[in-house]
């Protein structure tokens, strides 16, 4: 087959808008009731919705939440832990008014009565009582900033009232009844902690009528950061503490803490979203884990103090026991994301449920992201490196492709390289793209993680520089091309390395933080004291909230910059994007700005992704005089007369 030559980013692609907005769909919250398997399906093409959908033994897959349903929460703004199956029950929260439902066998949905004003995440189901119980988040009469957390009992009697079993910490989670149902378990922190900086494990005792007593905290200090309890069969509790360092499984049985299988590599996570699940037991007592070392997570047994990988390659959170087998979301490299069922427990004789996507084009023009490690002035820093690959094309002789640099979100988040569809709509047309796990970034440790305490706009800058030199003094990347793009926390970095160097030659911020000060006045209570440790508490930071906004230093800009916003955003509020744009404008700056109506945190609508991919790649074709082909839309980028 002829390959053509041509500039990078003038290649056709075979990754296009439909395949982007209409083909592809999101996997996950995977779980298993008896043989069924279940799991959610985030749907752009259905207005942004997400399904819950089952498969059952016999082999058919089918819709649980039909349109127009929207399994999703917003505890937290984040959600997670939107629904919960067991024993032939099924309850779920509707993300769009917060209300509760449970499905009883084969009888329709029924609204389970909660009052107004309240949400709900990370269901438990308590049989033996004829209930559910809930993390609930009451916003009734209450500053947005400061909803009320509580553990809530949901009975599923016709007209039944919900029961407030315990409250009083700032947040809680994971309530996990063990399999008698006289005890409970469940975590608890409070401001200005986030649930990585410290937790407190509570097991609590129930009566034969269901309310807890003996309420007290089994452990947890202000360095240890708590996740994922679970009770075994013999009812002693498991969970995972980053105590050493490192979040590792632990055992806490007789009032005695033992490590399982201790190991510089991290079995847990930050608790972004609710019911994230970490390890889980298997019939024949063995313990099966996912494992995150150097930014990669797979799977694993347990056993013995023992850690034996599996053969069934990147997951994307621990596989579950279904049967004799395991049911996982593979998150492979080289091919979209799919959900497996295997036959053995290590992974054997693996079948293809549900893709993420079609395999719409060949695995030849897949650009695998290669884990590399650069110095940086913090130490060591850690990316994956995308070279751009397509199969019909190479770059010109003497030329060298622009680089995308992709500051996560979070930041205390984790880069992976599984297959990404996004990052392979940049490699097909031609550029190069560095996916970096700064300090801060969580999958390296908690020393890692916390390198960016007090530092953010800093040492997460400086990481993201350094990966860019790194690749551009090898060769690898046109120097003069260099762009940094990222959302929300990631938008923040994105915007404070336009503002504090020279090295980038254009940015895109997606919903991105341009004032610190905003952000911390007008936010939600998840995160509302995030910043004390990033940044430093306030009043007394004040000083160097407004020193490290991007918003007080747009006299520092000297390259275009394209934002793209949710109207609808709670958690970085559309005041922040305006603020820059208004001043990039007024200094007479190329800037470009998009909002979109019923989006928020992180958009869903197909539409508006078709949008920000065509707007953001015609922007970078401006800005470097490129022509990029089968576009339908055009930037307007003020301060940039269209030639």
């Amino acid at each position: 087959m002829a390959v053509t030559v041509a500039p990078y980013g003038t290649w056709q692609s075979p990754v296009t808008v439909e395949l982007m907005t209409s083909a592809a769909i999101g996997l996950s919250s995977l779980s298993a009731d008896r043989d069924d398997l279940y799991w959610l399906e985030a749907r752009p093409g259905e207005n942004g919705r997400t399904a819950l959908c089952r498969r059952v033994a016999a082999g058919d897959i089918e819709d649980v939440t039909p349109p127009p349903i929207h399994a999703g929460s917003r505890v937290h703004e984040y959600g997670g832990g939107a629904y919960r199956a067991q024993g032939g029950r099924i309850i779920y929260s509707e993300r769009k008014d917060g209300s509760v439902w449970i499905i009883e066998g084969t009888r329709a949905p029924r609204r389970i009565e909660t009052p107004e004003g309240c949400r709900y995440a990370d269901f438990e189901f308590d049989p033996s009582r004829a209930r559910a119980l809930a993390i609930r988040e009451d916003h009734r009469g209450r500053p947005a900033t400061d909803p009320k957390a509580a553990i809530v009992a949901l009975p599923f009697a016709a007209h039944g009232k919900e029961e407030v079993l315990f409250e009083g910490p700032d947040f809680l989670s994971s309530p996990r009844f063990s399999p008698s149902g006289d005890k409970l378990a469940f975590l608890a922190w409070d401001h200005p902690n986030m649930p990585w900086d410290g937790t407190r494990l509570y097991a609590a005792l129930a009566s034969s009528k269901g309310s807890l007593h003996s309420v007290n905290p089994a452990m947890g200090e202000a360095q240890e950061a708590i996740a994922d309890p679970k009770w075994s069969a013999d009812e002693a509790l498991y969970f995972c503490s980053d105590r050493s360092g490192w979040w590792n499984l632990y055992r806490l049985r007789g009032g005695r803490v033992e490590a399982l299988a201790p190991v510089e590599a991290e079995i847990g996570g930050p608790l972004w979203l609710f019911r994230q699940r970490f390890f889980d037991f298997l019939p024949d007592g063995r313990i099966i884990a996912a494992i995150v070392r150097d930014g990669i997570r797979s799977a694993a047994l347990i056993a013995d103090g023992n850690i034996t990988p599996l053969v069934i390659g990147q997951v994307q959170e621990c596989p579950c026991p279904l049967g004799q087998g395991l049911a996982y979301i593979a998150t492979s490299p080289a091919s979209p994301p799919a959900v497996y069922i295997s036959t053995g427990i290590e992974g054997s004789g693996p079948s293809l449920i549900r893709a993420a996507m079609p395999a719409a084009f060949p695995e030849a023009s897949v650009s695998v992201g290669l884990p590399i490690d650069f110095p940086s002035r913090a130490g060591t820093a850690h990316a994956f490196w995308y070279p751009p690959k397509n199969r019909d094309y190479k770059g010109p002789a003497g030329e060298l492709p622009p680089l995308i640099v992709l500051s996560h979100g979070g930041p205390t988040s984790m880069a992976n390289n599984g297959y990404s569809l996004g990052i392979q709509w940049w490699t097909t047309r031609g550029f190069g793209v560095v996916d970096v796990n700064y300090g801060g970034s969580t999958g390296y440790g908690r020393a890692y993680r916390e390198r960016l305490y007090g530092a953010w706009g800093m040492v997460d800058v400086e990481d993201c520089a350094a990966a860019a030199e790194y690749l551009a003094e090898r060769g690898l990347v046109d120097k003069n091309r260099l762009i940094i793009r990222g959302g929300s926390a990631g938008g923040f970095t994105t915007l404070s390395a336009l503002t504090s160097l020279d090295l980038f030659k254009a940015g895109a911020s997606f919903y991105g933080v341009g004032d610190l000060m905003l952000l911390a006045k007008d936010t939600h209570k998840f995160e509302s004291r995030y910043l004390d440790k990033l940044i430093g508490p306030l009043p007394q930071a004040e000083a160097l909230y407004r020193e490290r906004s991007p918003i007080n230093h747009v006299d520092r800009l000297s390259c275009p910059v394209i934002f793209f916003q949710g109207e609808d955003d709670k958690t970085v509020p559309p005041n922040q994007a305006e603020t820059m744009v208004d001043a990039m404008k007024a200094r007479g700056l190329p800037v470009a700005y998009y909002s979109f109506a019923g989006e928020g945190h992180g958009f869903r609508k197909a539409e508006t992704l078709r949008r920000t991919l065509e707007l953001e790649l015609d922007f970078y074709a401006r800005v470097f005089g490129f022509a990029a082909p089968g576009l339908s839309e055009q930037a307007e980028i003020a301060n940039m007369p269209r030639p």
